[in-house]
């Protein structure tokens, strides 16, 4: 380790901390886009880990990890999107209160 590192354990507790706001803004708030960006800070914070881990250990392995994530979250943010413009569309909210369900 460098002498003026930045410990590890000091990346874990951002991650941590990013993490826990993520799922209290998932549970908390109730507008679509908003849950969608707290499961992206989520997602964040587990590849912050990921690479921290990969930096202590020196192995490539979570980088590779964190690059499966960030792939998978630009996909789910796509298909998200498309399903908030859809129920947007025909119910005119985006208030999870207000879409009670797609069968209609």
């Amino acid at each position: 380790m460098l002498p003026n590192a930045v410990p590890v354990s000091w990346y874990l507790v951002l991650s941590a901390i990013l993490f826990s706001l993520g799922v209290a803004g998932f549970l908390i708030r109730r507008n679509i886009i908003t849950v969608f960006m707290c499961i992206e800070l989520m997602l964040n914070a587990v590849n912050l880990s990921f690479v921290a881990f990969s930096y202590e250990l020196k192995k490539i392995d979570g980088q590779l990890f964190t690059f499966f994530v960030m792939v998978v979250a630009a996909a789910e943010a796509a298909v998200g999107l498309a399903i908030i413009l859809t129920i947007f569309r025909h119910r005119m909210s985006l208030e999870i209160d207000d879409v009670s369900s797609l069968k209609n």
